[in-house]
C-alpha cells in the first residue's frame, strides 16, 4: 500500500468482494494495522448488523478485561521460540539426528558401500519442512494462515531453524568420514530452495513430500541397490549443484510472494 487505501478497495474488502484476491486482502490488512484513519473509514462501510455485532463483542471484551484475571507474562525465551519454531519440530529433530547417526555408523561399518550420509543429506531438511508447515502437526495452523503477512516470514524463519538443526550433525558426520562439505551441503540447500519454490504453487508440505520421494526413488534407492554412488553425488557434479543452488534460490526469492497465497499452506 502507498499512503492510504482507496475507498473502493476498502469497500471491496468490507463486502468480501471476490475480485479482491488474497494478496490484495492481506495488503489491506497490513496497512490497516498501522493506519487509524483507514480503520475509521473502513468502519463506515460496515452495515448495521455488523456494527451491532462489533459493539457487542467490544462490550464483552471490555467486561472480560475488567473482571478477568490479570494476564500472565510470558518469558522472553518462550516468545522467541514461538516466533521461530513449533514444538512439533522437536520429534523431527530427534528422529532426523538419529537417522544421520545411523547412516554414519553404517558408513563406518560398510565403507565399500555408497555413503548413506551423502544420500540422506539432500532430503534431511525436507522432512522437517513437512512437519513445520502442515495443518496436521501445527496446532496454530488456522490462526497463522489467517494472519496478515505471517506466512512468508514464518516460513523463512522455520526453514532457517530446520537448517540450523540438521546441518551441524551432517557436518560432523561428513567431517569424520572425510567428505567434502560441498558434497552434502550443496544438494541439501538446492532441494530446500526447490521446496520453497515449488511450495508456493502446490503447498510446502506437498512439495517437500514430492521432492523427497523423488530423490529417494530416483537416486538413493538405486545407489543402494547397485552399490554404486550415483552420478549426481560424484565430485564431478559439484559445479552443477552449485549452479543449481544459485538458480533455484534466486527463483525462490523472486517468487517469494507466492507464499502469501493460501494455496501454499495446503
Amino acid at each position: 500500500m502507498t499512503s492510504h487505501a482507496s475507498a473502493a478497495t476498502l469497500a471491496a474488502y468490507a463486502a468480501g468482494d471476490p475480485g479482491l484476491d488474497d494478496a490484495g486482502s492481506w495488503a489491506v490488512e497490513a496497512h490497516l494495522e498501522g493506519c487509524a484513519e483507514c480503520r475509521e473509514q473502513l468502519a463506515e462501510f460496515a452495515g448495521p448488523p455488523l456494527r451491532g455485532l462489533l459493539d457487542d463483542v467490544q462490550a464483552m471484551i471490555d467486561q472480560g478485561v475488567r473482571l478477568g484475571p490479570p494476564p500472565t507474562r510470558r518469558r522472553a525465551w518462550r516468545q522467541v521460540a514461538h516466533r521461530w519454531a513449533a514444538w512439533s519440530l522437536i520429534p523431527w529433530a530427534v528422529i532426523t539426528t538419529t537417522a544421520v547417526l545411523a547412516a554414519f555408523l553404517l558408513d563406518r561399518t560398510f565403507p565399500h558401500l555408497p555413503s548413506l550420509v551423502l544420500l540422506l543429506a539432500p532430503v534431511a531438511p525436507l522432512a522437517g519442512m513437512v512437519v513445520a508447515w502442515s495443518r496436521r502437526t501445527d496446532p496454530a495452523w488456522e490462526t497463522i494462515a489467517g494472519t496478515s503477512r505471517a506466512g512468508l516470514e514464518l516460513l523463512l524463519r522455520r526453514t532457517l531453524v530446520i537448517l540450523a538443526t540438521i546441518l551441524p550433525p551432517l557436518a560432523a558426520a561428513g567431517w569424520y568420514l572425510g567428505q567434502s562439505p560441498a558434497r552434502w551441503l550443496l544438494p541439501s540447500l538446492t532441494l530446500t530452495a526447490a521446496t520453497l519454490l515449488l511450495g508456493g504453487r502446490i503447498g510446502v508440505a506437498r512439495a517437500a513430500a514430492l521432492l523427497g520421494a523423488g530423490w529417494l526413488l530416483a537416486v538413493a534407492v538405486p545407489g543402494i541397490v547397485t552399490a554404486q554412488l550415483p552420478v549426481l553425488m560424484q565430485p564431478d557434479g559439484l559445479r552443477g549443484w552449485a549452479a543449481a543452488a544459485v538458480i533455484v534460490t534466486a527463483l525462490a526469492l523472486l517468487r517469494a510472494n507466492d507464499h502469501r497465497r493460501l494455496d501454499s499452506w495446503q
